[in-house]
């Protein structure tokens, strides 16, 4: 967006940009805060949406996973993990692939902050009917035969 957009062009970008990969969550976003902080909801779509996320340099795939990761860092944030896994089965990533990631930050974030994680994450392909996964544990090529 240009410079010369206004607030309300900024607002609508954003939220355009947010139905794009998670058509249920924006309104939702905006009225739980429209009692209480309607300036973060406007920012949350102006600038985290419109001007963050609209950003050609990145995907929507490798944003999420990106975000992903650091929210599983950042612990506490279960209800936004929620968030964007859904997003992340939105723009393509699979459930092995999000797992996947959420195992890789076990080795950065810890052990507890990855099994919180991956408990939403078992949440969210639950209710979309995408479990049970089937993983096994990856074999040994030298003692399979």
């Amino acid at each position: 967006m240009s410079e010369s957009t206004t607030r309300e062009e900024r607002f609508a970008h954003g939220l355009e940009v947010l139905r794009g990969v998670n058509s249920e969550v924006g309104q939702r976003v905006l009225d739980s805060l429209a009692d209480v902080s309607p300036e973060l909801g406007h920012q949350v779509m102006a600038w985290g949406f419109g001007e963050i996320y609209s950003r050609p340099q990145l995907v929507p795939r490798d944003r999420q996973l990106v975000t992903l990761g650091m929210l599983t860092a950042l612990g506490g944030c279960e209800s936004q993990l929620e968030v964007h896994i859904n997003t992340a089965l939105n723009v393509g990533l699979t459930p092995e692939e999000i797992t996947e990631a959420l195992l890789q930050s076990a080795g950065y974030c810890g052990f507890p902050r990855a099994l919180n994680a991956t408990a939403v994450a078992k949440k969210v392909f639950a209710e979309r009917g995408l479990l049970p996964l089937g993983q096994q544990p990856a074999q040994d090529p030298a003692t399979s035969a």
